[in-house]
């Protein structure tokens, strides 16, 4: 036996029906605008517009499409108003973006040194498993970021995850000053990575011959 709903019950779980799928379908648009309205603010350091989204509830740890957390976007393009912003807004300073960068990292590679003290206040690591804020500033021929983090204690002698140490890569990218402040430093000269290179043999490949002897002199073999 079935039974028939009175109209008046029928248009009332019509109307019912037609709200919740209001309520289902409405927001998403609102949303998905709000999120490319942050990540377009973040992006291009409009420090107003990132705290009126933040306020209206965005998350200060949104990841970009290109897998970056906000605070990392704006920390490796130095927006130091943005990074202000998204810090006191409770983003996690030390979040990662889908390939291991932090802000940190992202700020010292590029020689932010003023970011890189404001993010370090804030708790961000410098020492860790695998790339770390002292290879990226090596890598990048970031002096003045580098003498911080040491001072700051970081590991001169740590490897990312093939092995590969601050001076290497200080080397390998021609940067001699870096190189040689680390050396002074205490950086271990013989270290070889996994693919069997050293910071020796990176000098003689690409030809810095003056490096390639003074690695020598501190102790560096082929």
């Amino acid at each position: 036996m079935t039974f028939a709903l009175p109209d008046t019950l029928r248009a009332a779980a019509a109307r019912c029906l037609v709200a919740l799928t209001l309520l289902a379908l409405g927001p998403a648009p609102a949303l998905a605008d709000a999120y490319e309205d942050f990540v377009f603010a973040v992006s291009n350091d409009r420090v107003p517009l990132v705290k009126e989204l933040l306020a209206k509830g965005v998350d200060p740890n949104t990841v970009g499409p290109n897998g970056e957390p906000a605070l990392v976007i704006a920390a490796r393009f130095g927006f130091a108003g943005t990074v202000d912003a998204l810090l006191a807004a409770k983003a996690n300073v030390n979040a990662k973006s889908t390939v291991g960068d932090t802000a940190i990292m992202a700020a010292a590679l590029n020689g932010y040194l003023d970011l890189v003290k404001t993010l370090r206040a804030r708790g961000a690591s410098i020492d860790g498993t695998g790339w770390t804020p002292l290879i990226y500033a090596a890598t990048g021929g970031q002096d003045a970021v580098v003498t911080y983090l040491l001072a700051e204690g970081a590991n001169v002698n740590a490897l990312s995850p093939n092995g590969t140490s601050a001076l290497m890569m200080a080397v390998r990218e021609g940067k001699v000053s870096t190189a040689t402040l680390l050396i002074a430093r205490g950086a271990d000269v013989n270290v070889r990575n996994q693919n069997g290179a050293t910071a020796l043999s990176w000098a003689v490949k690409g030809k810095e011959q003056d490096l390639a002897a003074q690695l020598k002199r501190a102790g560096a073999r082929d």
